[in-house]
C-alpha cells in the first residue's frame, strides 16, 4: 500500500467469531473494521458509528429484524451496504462486484483498483 491512502471504515455485521476476516479486509485497504455479531436483538437500539463508510452484513450469522432495521438506518444516514455469506471467497466477491462497495473502496479512490 502506498503512504497517504485515504482508509475506508468497515462495520460488519453478524457472526460471533470472524477469524482472519478482518486481516484479510485490512489488507484490501479497509483501515477501520468495527464489527457488531448481530445476534442480539438489543442491537437493534444502537446507531451506526460516525466514520462508518461501509456497511457489510453477513447474512448467514444475522437476527433478521436487526438486519432490516440496520437496513433502515444506513439508507437514512446514506451509508453503503452490501450483503455477503460469512466465507472469505463470497465476502471478496461481494466486496468486488457490489457497486457501493465500489464507489467507496480506497484503491479506487487512488486509481490503484485491480478490477479496472
Amino acid at each position: 500500500m502506498s503512504g497517504g491512502m485515504t482508509m475506508s471504515s468497515l462495520m460488519v455485521i453478524g457472526g460471533d467469531q470472524l477469524g482472519n476476516i478482518p486481516d484479510k479486509l485490512k489488507a484490501l485497504g479497509f483501515d477501520d473494521v468495527l464489527h457488531i455479531s448481530g445476534r442480539k436483538t438489543q442491537m437493534v437500539k444502537r446507531d451506526i458509528p460516525e466514520g462508518v463508510d461501509l456497511i457489510l452484513v453477513l447474512t448467514d450469522f444475522i437476527n433478521h429484524n436487526i438486519a432490516k432495521k440496520i437496513k433502515a438506518k444506513a439508507s437514512k444516514q446514506n451509508i453503503p451496504i452490501c450483503y455477503s455469506k460469512r466465507s472469505w471467497c463470497t465476502i471478496y466477491q461481494t466486496l468486488n462486484t457490489n457497486q457501493d462497495a465500489c464507489r467507496t473502496c480506497p484503491f479506487l479512490k487512488e486509481g490503484n483498483c485491480h478490477l479496472n
